[in-house]
Parts: C-alpha cells; sequence; structure tokens
C-alpha cells in the first residue's frame, strides 16, 4: 500500500489533494502535515513512498524540507506544490533534486500522472536496492583464516587504485569473489562490471566478444557490435580464466591496454576506452610462458598486483562459517527452516579432502539438508557425502 504525504499549511488545499488521492486509489494511504517541521518528524518515524510538500510554509519551508529528506531518504520522490509566484523557485527545487512541481490550483490530470510516475520510480529505486544488497550477498567473503584475512586486507588498499590485478587459486576457491569485492571498493563502482569467461567462447569467437564487430566482418556478422571492453566502459572487465585465450587475442588485449584504446573486427578505426582490467586464472602463467602459450609482455601487464587465493585445504578453519553461510543462503532460496549441523558433522566435514573447494562444499551442504532429517550428524556427513 503506497503512503503518501502531504505538507501542505492551508488546510483546505491539504483536504482536496487527499480526495483526490484517496478516490483515485482506495490502496493510497495518505498522511498530512501542515509544515516542514512536522512534516520531517513524520518522515523521520515511518516510510514514506512520495511526499507533496509546499514551497512556502511557516517553521520550516518547503526547501529547507526537501534538503533534509535528501540528506535522510534521499530514495523518496518529492512533488513541490508552487505558487504563482513560486514557479521559478520549483525550478530550482528540481534542479536540487525535486522529482516534480505541481501549480496551484493543481492540474487534475498533471496530478496523477505525477503521482504514478513517482511512484513507479520509487518502486525502481526499491527494487534496485533490493537487487544490488542480494549481489552483494552472494559475493560476500566468508572465513575469518588468516589467509582470507590477508586477501581482505590487500582488497581495501588495491580496490581504490585502477592498479591491474592478477587472481590465482584453483578452480572453485572463490576467485570471482575478489574481483568482485575489488570492483564494489573501487571509485569505479557505480559503473559497470562486465565479467568474461575466456574458456567458455570457442578461440575463433573470442576477439569478436572482446572487441566487437562491424557489418560484414565475417559470414555471422549481419550487423554493427559492441564488445565487452566497451560495455565496461567506466567500471571495471573481469576476464577470468583467461590462461585459456587465444595468443591473437591476447596480443589484442597488451595492446588495448597499452593505449586504452580498441578496434573492432573488421574496423580499423580506434575506440578510445577507460576500463579497469582484472584476470583471474587457474594455470599457472609463468610454466604456460616457458611453453609458449601465454605471452610474458601481457602477464607483466596484467600481475601490477598478484592476489592468491587459497584452496579449501588450506584454510578448513573457515569451514563452519561457510556451512553456517550456505545453510541460510539455502534455506533462503528453497523457502524452509535453515536446518542444523551438529559438532561432529562439521569436524567430518572439515577431515574430507576438498578438491573442488568452496563449489564443492556448497554442493555437499545442499545435499546433506535435502537427503537429511531435521539436523545433520556425523552419520548424514558419512552416508550422503560422498567423500572418500
Amino acid at each position: 500500500m503506497p503512503k503518501i504525504l502531504i505538507v501542505e499549511d492551508e488546510a483546505a488545499i491539504r483536504r482536496v489533494l487527499s480526495k483526490i488521492l484517496k478516490e483515485e486509489d482506495a490502496s493510497y494511504d495518505v498522511f498530512e502535515a501542515e509544515d516542514g517541521r512536522q512534516g520531517l518528524a513524520m518522515v523521520q518515524s515511518q516510510a514514506f513512498d512520495l511526499i507533496f510538500s509546499d514551497i512556502k510554509m511557516p517553521v520550516m519551508d518547503g526547501m529547507e524540507l526537501l534538503t533534509a529528506i535528501q540528506q535522510q531518504h534521499g530514495d523518496i520522490p518529492v512533488v513541490m506544490i508552487s505558487g504563482h509566484g513560486d514557479i521559478e523557485v520549483a525550478v530550482q527545487a528540481m534542479r536540487q533534486g525535486a522529482f516534480d512541481y505541481i501549480s496551484k490550483p493543481p492540474d487534475l490530470n498533471r496530478l496523477l500522472n505525477t503521482v504514478r510516475l513517482a511512484l513507479d520510480r520509487k518502486h525502481l529505486v526499491s527494487t534496485n536496492k533490493r537487487l544490488k544488497k542480494k549481489v552483494a550477498q552472494k559475493y560476500r567473503m566468508i572465513g575469518s583464516s588468516e589467509g582470507i584475512e590477508n586477501i581482505k586486507s590487500m582488497i581495501d588498499k588495491v580496490a581504490p587504485t585502477d592498479a591491474r590485478v592478477l587472481i590465482t587459486g584453483p578452480n572453485g576457491s572463490g576467485k570471482e569473489l575478489v574481483a568482485h569485492a575489488l570492483h564494489a571498493q573501487s571509485n569505479r563502482a557505480k559503473g559497470p562490471m562486465i565479467e568474461v569467461n575466456c574458456a567458455a567462447i570457442p578461440s575463433e569467437l573470442i576477439e569478436s566478444e572482446l572487441f566487437g564487430h562491424v557489418k560484414g566482418a565475417f559470414t555471422s556478422a549481419i550487423k554493427d557490435k559492441s564488445g565487452k571492453f566497451e560495455s565496461a566502459n567506466g567500471g571495471t572487465l573481469f576476464l577470468d580464466e583467461i590462461g585459456d585465450m587465444s595468443l591473437s587475442a591476447q596480443a589484442k588485449v597488451l595492446r588495448a591496454l597499452q593505449e586504452q584504446k580498441i578496434q573492432r573486427v573488421g574496423s580499423d578505426k580506434d575506440i578510445k576506452i577507460d576500463v579497469r582490467v582484472l584476470a583471474a586464472t587457474n594455470k599457472d602463467l609463468k610454466k604456460e610462458i616457458a611453453e609458449g602459450r601465454f605471452r610474458e609482455d601481457l602477464y607483466h601487464r596484467l600481475a601490477v598486483i598478484l592476489i592468491d587465493v587459497p584452496s579449501l585445504n588450506q584454510r578448513k578453519e573457515d569451514i563452519p562459517e561457510l556451512v553456517a553461510h550456505f545453510v541460510n543462503q539455502i534455506a533462503n532460496e528453497q523457502g524452509a527452516s535453515a536446518k542444523a549441523f551438529d559438532k561432529k558433522a562439521i569436524a567430518a566435514l572439515q577431515s574430507f579432502d576438498w578438491t573442488g573447494n568452496i563449489r564443492e562444499l556448497r554442493n555437499v551442504v545442499e545435499r546433506l539438508i535435502i537427503l537429511s532429517g531435521p539436523s545433520i550428524s556425523e552419520q548424514d556427513v558419512k552416508q550422503f557425502a560422498q567423500k572418500s
């Protein structure tokens, strides 16, 4: 039920606006305040989806109220109510962040259209916040072992810079979590983070995927297409499994890093880019260099900062925290109650050889939750974890 607050010192106008809104949609929950101070107190005590505020009011005027709301509740759309002499002030209010302004007496169609647009925007902002929170939870680094604490400390130092980072570690160890943390804590956090799994793209398509192509560049190029470097402009490009990239594509990536510009496949036109590149691999790139499969000059461009993610076997003290995290995560996904692991069950999990690392542990936790009873015992782990 949308909650709307009307802040207006003229009681007659408050009543008219309230009546119009309630007649338009009975689900609107409309509140009234007679000045800015009272309105601000109401905003601080409960959540509103939309606020109408007169500009000229005693005690606290509309501009002061707008400033206070933006500082404390910047996602609430505020529509200013202006008299004929206040239009210039209303325009100034919009420059300072007001959603819109309505002249007195209010035009019915304009008023209702503004309400719908403002509530739609509030819904989109709220949805975006929930999704960002969900993404942040998905990529949260769990654990307090020395290895993980060292990585978190390194991220704190490196993230605010534009330094390129090479993240190494075995499959399933959480290299992508490090990349997301670096982006989230960087000055580019408001820009896009574009991920490319170099191992999942055929070698003949990787250059088009990264740099884009022009119409006619190859048989299936029926129109111009931008690549991942362009999509990541102003943000971060994460090249996962870069050790699987073809030598031809490596040469073009090297040029992009050196010159901060790219060319689409089939074009000789330079396109300037502003991209921070993070890379990850489970391979020993120095061995790949020695065997001629990876360019040494690209390695040195990428490895300004090296972060090595430990395997789960190297951080088994984190398993209790990881299990608790996965239990809550899986319970939320399945809409079920979280199940408890007893101490002997956790100890049994800590005794395993985790060749698949964090990814394998999550799969085992999910399997145990599905197949076991209300709580999970050592016997359940031995029966269902299927570890040798």
